[in-house]
């Protein structure tokens, strides 16, 4: 596995569904666990707009059987992979102690389902520590080349799109909307790049304290997406042809945070721009073989 080599140390790795609760159990069982960050979950948010179910099972069935499984086996440190998307169509920046808005897809409603039962779990039992991290746009690569976002059939992230078309897979990239109330008329989002939000976890798993703690991991800036279109442009030094089409269902017209808490109790910001998340992400396209 490319993570070990990047590690430079033997990885246990098991193969399951984690919506299986007796496959679950034997890790459990297995290994003295100290703490769990829960990122098995569907993320795309047209797809889950499009498969509503898919989500809703694995992504709440996922959760009930880890959380229950901590509690079988006296694991009380819990970070969670949250999302933006929970805030709805909020306005910007999102800050954590804002009231969440409806979502306007059902990726984000499986994740305010699931804060709110971590919420109810640390609520009934003291002991818990749960840390719900939410994440805003995670791009880019690690640097090596080796890991990085490779999806199955036409992209839903944008980054992966651009890449693709740049790397001639794909025509052109197709931009969903150009009619919002942005600089550019294209969606706004806050792009991290993924190291810095790996960097975010290990933050929150130091620093958990019992009850729940939420964070925004982002980098407290908007891109459009013909702004980032245009860094990747000049990172690389490549063209990336694309066209405008009509909006994609359950996107909203803007989207970044205010990360300012993270900083404050984790000790965490992020320290990757644009450039280089352009940058890793073309490198990891170059070496990647299907």
């Amino acid at each position: 596995m490319k993570i070990m080599d990047i590690a430079d140390k033997e990885v246990t790795f098991y193969e399951i569904d984690v919506t299986d609760a007796e496959a679950v159990d034997i890790i459990y069982r297995n290994y003295n666990i100290d703490g769990v960050i829960h990122f098995a979950g569907l993320k795309a948010v047209g797809e889950s707009v499009e498969k509503p179910l898919d989500y809703y099972y694995n992504n709440i069935v996922s959760t009930l059987v880890l959380t229950k499984a901590c509690q079988k086996y006296g694991v009380n440190r819990f970070v969670f992979s949250s999302s933006a998307t929970v805030y709805g169509d909020n306005k910007v920046p999102f800050v954590e102690t804002m009231d969440l808005l409806p979502t306007t897809n059902p990726y984000g409603e499986t994740k305010a389902m699931s804060e709110r039962i971590l919420t109810d779990i640390a609520n009934a039992n003291p002991a818990f520590s749960f840390s719900i991290l939410r994440y805003f746009n995670p791009v880019g690569a690690h640097e090596s080349g080796q890991i990085g976002e490779a999806p199955n059939g036409i992209p839903n992230n944008l980054m992966p799109y651009v890449t693709q078309v740049a790397k001639g897979k794909l025509e052109k990239l197709r931009v969903f909307g150009n009619d919002y109330p942005t600089v550019d008329g294209t969606g706004v989002r806050d792009y991290i790049h993924v190291v810095d939000l790996a960097e975010g976890h290990v933050a929150a798993l130091e620093n958990l304290t019992e009850g729940v703690r939420v964070y925004n991991l982002g980098t407290g800036k908007g891109t459009s997406v013909l702004e980032l279109v245009k860094a990747f442009e000049e990172a690389n030094d490549i063209e990336v042809p694309y066209e405008i089409v009509d909006r994609r269902p359950g996107d909203i017209a803007s989207c970044y945070a205010d990360a300012s808490k993270a900083k404050q109790e984790l000790g965490w910001a992020a320290k990757r721009d644009l450039i280089a998340m352009c940058r890793d992400a073309w490198r990891f396209e170059k070496k990647y073989k299907e």
